[in-house]
Order: structure tokens, then C-alpha cells, then sequence
């Protein structure tokens, strides 16, 4: 039996500077760390008792996470980590019965292992065993059954279902920047998305997950907050710059903790890639690579162009972090717009979706090389962004929106069948706030149909 942790977090502040002392306990042993932040204008007096997974790892597997790969309709892409205790892992997986025979007949495949120690100046060494393995010839439209672990320990096993090329209606999640309070105010929000649509056939997140791209504790409470929700519905990710540290330095956590395709630019593997979904080509573009690497903004440039000349689908949506056109105040991209603009409209894009503005905003924009704020019904691609977390920034005025919020935490829900994309906002009530459905003509013309709810807008 293994070495039970435990983990006390006190939480002492001193209202003038923010000050936070947190104590980790590990068993006998007591490391103290101090962390300085501000708390959003807020000021909070209280002690908080944290599992000790939400930085510690153990022998039994944590932060379980299926992830798209290139082929999604034969190969599962499945990650997890473990203490340094345990030297190998495995996936063992087989096709879903109705009953328990289905262990009976398990495949075993081992993982790859890597190694990572991570420190903040303010947290304790953290040192955990990173597993990745790729289940492939999974037969589309098959569901199976799933766990990981060794024999020190297994998760439980976890079902999920394979796409079926067959069947052609597609639904995935949309978040908007998670990044702060996540285990305590972003639970909500991915567990209502999932409540909403528990079938849904995959997760996309924009960018900014965590606040310090080194921060594991804060990756522990993204984990937590999605549970078992992340390791039975695949997810897809692009970096924010919340990701990325000082010196363009990617989180060291990304590549291990993350298994997503290798398919872009070199260099930008597993941040800048493409998924070819049934009849959707999704698109991750590494928008902090964009504005910090002229070398890397040229290089997805072409690479998008060629992708999207060579490999097109009958429906494209493209997510990166930074907006092309933005929500609130003061925070134009220029640069972006200027270079990725027109090979969107060359390529009639159908939909972009952003975070880092932390407002939403919502609007389709005319696909012409000049005047690029002109609204349009037809033949325009939609620009989307969006916000799930609770840091909030304020709204502008900007007329290119057609429905736009403050202060609001939201999902989003699309849903592609056929000629027609459907799209849904909901609050963190589950409520609905904006929707619209963009059918797509036999010439590949888009038509924009809202089905805006009567609410008032929250300004």
C-alpha cells in the first residue's frame, strides 16, 4: 500500500499587499511558500483545505485526459501522471459490453514515459512520471472501454465512444479563456457544458487554461475541475499567452500532460496542428508564436494557406488565442488581422474562435480585402470570442459585433449536420444568451440565420 499524502493549504492574508502564505504538509514533513496576487478588487480572509493530488502526484494515475488526434476516427490520443515510483504504464482498453464480460477480452498496450520536475520560486518541488500512449485501428462508430495505470494502481474504467464517418452531425464545446479561480468558479462552467450535452463528441478550449504557465497547482485545479469529463470526452487546445512564459517559453506542462497532433510547422508541434473531424477541418494556430516570431507568423501563414488548399473540408473552424477583431478597449491585433485576414477570406473560413478579451463578442464579418469591419450576412465568416472563467475585462462599442456581454461566464455549443452549422452561447446558469445558424449554400455560401433570445444584453 502506498504512502497516503496529505496536503494543508493555509491561506493567511495581509489586506494591504495581498500577501498569501501557503503551507504545504507532505506527511511529517512542512514546506512553506508565499505567493503575492491580487484577487480582482476583491478581498477574501479564509483557509482552504486542498486535495493533495491538486499537486502531489501518487501512484495511482491523475490528470487523465483523452486528447483529438489527427485521425479521430480510429485513434484515441490518452495522457496521465503518476509519482516517479512508478517506472511503466499501460493502457488496457477493449470494446464496451453491456455487462463486465468486456474483461475478458482487454488489450494491453504500454505507454511512454517522461520524466518532468517543475518549481515555482513560491511552490515545492513538484516531480511526476508523464504517461502518453495512442490507442489506434479503433473501429469508427465502436465504443470502448478504458483505464490506465500499472499494477501499483488503475484508474477506473472509462467509456467513450468512436466517430462514425457514417453519421455526419457533429456537436463539440467552446471555451473561452478558463484561467483564474478554476477549481472553485470554472468548475461550474464545464460541468454545466457537459450537463447540457453529455454526448457531445469533443472540447475546445482558446487559449489561457491556467493564469502561470509553470503554476502546477493551477493545472491540478484545470484537471480537477474537469474530473472524469476530461478523461471520456476528447479535447483539443491552443496555447494562450498565459501558456507561454517569459522568453516565448511554452508551459513545461503542455507536451506531457498534453498528446495532441504533430502535423504543423516545426517547431510549433502540438500547439500550431490540424484534425480533420467527419466533414470539419479544426484548426489550432499558436497566436502567441503569431505576435512575438515573425519566423513562426510566416511560417503559419503558408502552412494554413497550403493545409487548407490541399486538405479542404466541407466546414472549417479555426481557433487561436489572440481575436482578429476584438471586444473590449485598447486591444487591437493588428498584426494578425493583417496577416491571417485574407487567408481566411480567401479560403471562406466559416467560423474563428478566440478568448483573451475576456468579454464576448460575436459577429460576421464580409470576406472582402478592404473593409473588413463591413458586416455581412452572406458569404462572411463568423468571428467569435469568448470567455468562461470569472476574470472580466470591459466591453467596447465596436460595431462589427451583433451580440456581445460583460461579465458573463459562458459555454459555447456547436453543432455542424448536413448544410447547416448551428451555434449556441449559454451563461453559467445554462441559460441561452445568443445563437445562429449558418447555412451553407450548394456554391459554399454562407448564409447567417440569428436566433438571438429576447434577453437584454448584459452591458
Amino acid at each position: 500500500m502506498y504512502k497516503k499524502w496529505f496536503v494543508v493549504l493555509a491561506a493567511v492574508f495581509i489586506l494591504s499587499a495581498g500577501f498569501v502564505r501557503y503551507i504545504y504538509v507532505r506527511g511529517a514533513d512542512a514546506e512553506y511558500h508565499d505567493y503575492t496576487g491580487a484577487h480582482h478588487g476583491h478581498t477574501h480572509n479564509h483557509a482552504v483545505v486542498l486535495p493533495p493530488t491538486l499537486l502531489f502526484p501518487t501512484p495511482e494515475p491523475g490528470r487523465i485526459i483523452l486528447n483529438l488526434s489527427e485521425t479521430p476516427e480510429t485513434c484515441l490520443a490518452v495522457n496521465w501522471r503518476t509519482d516517479t515510483t512508478v517506472a511503466a504504464g499501460f493502457i488496457e482498453y477493449a470494446v464496451a459490453t453491456a455487462g463486465p464480460e468486456f474483461r475478458d477480452k482487454v488489450t494491453r498496450q504500454p505507454a511512454q514515459r517522461e520524466y518532468l520536475q517543475v518549481r515555482r520560486e513560491e511552490e515545492p518541488v513538484v516531480t511526476a512520471h508523464y504517461f502518453s500512449g495512442r490507442l489506434e485501428k479503433l473501429t469508427p462508430g465502436e465504443q470502448y472501454v478504458y483505464r490506465v495505470g500499472s499494477e501499483a494502481a488503475w484508474s477506473e474504467w472509462f467509456q467513450v465512444r468512436m466517430p462514425d464517418a457514417a453519421h455526419n452531425k457533429i456537436s463539440f464545446l467552446y471555451f473561452g479563456d478558463a484561467q483564474n479561480d478554476l477549481k472553485s468558479m470554472w468548475s461550474r462552467i464545464i460541468r454545466e457544458a457537459y450537463k447540457t450535452v453529455p454526448q457531445v463528441d469533443f472540447m475546445l478550449h482558446a487559449g489561457d487554461l491556467i493564469n502561470r504557465f509553470d503554476r502546477d497547482i493551477e493545472w491540478g485545479e484545470w484537471f480537477y475541475a474537469g474530473s472524469y469529463i476530461h478523461a471520456t470526452v476528447p479535447s483539443m487546445m491552443t496555447p494562450g499567452n498565459h501558456e507561454y512564459g517569459k522568453g516565448v517559453k511554452l508551459s513545461p506542462q503542455w507536451r506531457p500532460q498534453f498528446n495532441l497532433p504533430r502535423n504543423g510547422p516545426k517547431g510549433l508541434e502540438e500547439t500550431c496542428y490540424a484534425v480533420n473531424y467527419k466533414n470539419l477541418k479544426v484548426i489550432s494556430l499558436d497566436a502567441e508564436q503569431i505576435d512575438e516570431s515573425p519566423v513562426y507568423r510566416e511560417q503559419q501563414v503558408a502552412w494554413l494557406d497550403s493545409v487548407l488548399t490541399h486538405d479542404p473540408r466541407p466546414w472549417t473552424a479555426i481557433t487561436f488565442h489572440y481575436p482578429v477583431f476584438s471586444t473590449s478597449p485598447n486591444r487591437d491585433n493588428e498584426n494578425l488581422r493583417r496577416h491571417f485576414k485574407p487567408v481566411f477570406d480567401k479560403h471562406h473560413v466559416d467560423i474563428v474562435l478566440q478568448g483573451h478579451d475576456h468579454a464576448y463578442g460575436r459577429g460576421m464579418v464580409k470576406n472582402v480585402p478592404t473593409g473588413y469591419t463591413v458586416k455581412d450576412k452572406t458569404s462572411g465568416t463568423v468571428y467569435v470570442v469568448s470567455v468562461s472563467g470569472p476574470k472580466m475585462y470591459e466591453l467596447s462599442n465596436d460595431p462589427w459585433m451583433q451580440r456581445k456581454a460583460r461579465n458573463t461566464q459562458l459555454f459555447q455549443i456547436i453543432s455542424i449536420e448536413g448544410n447547416t452549422l448551428s451555434f449556441g452561447s449559454y451563461t453559467a446558469r445554462g441559460e441561452l444568451y445568443d445563437a445562429f445558424d449558418l447555412v451553407k449554400s450548394k456554391q459554399g455560401i454562407n448564409k447567417l440565420v440569428n436566433r438571438i433570445p429576447d434577453t437584454p444584453e448584459r452591458l
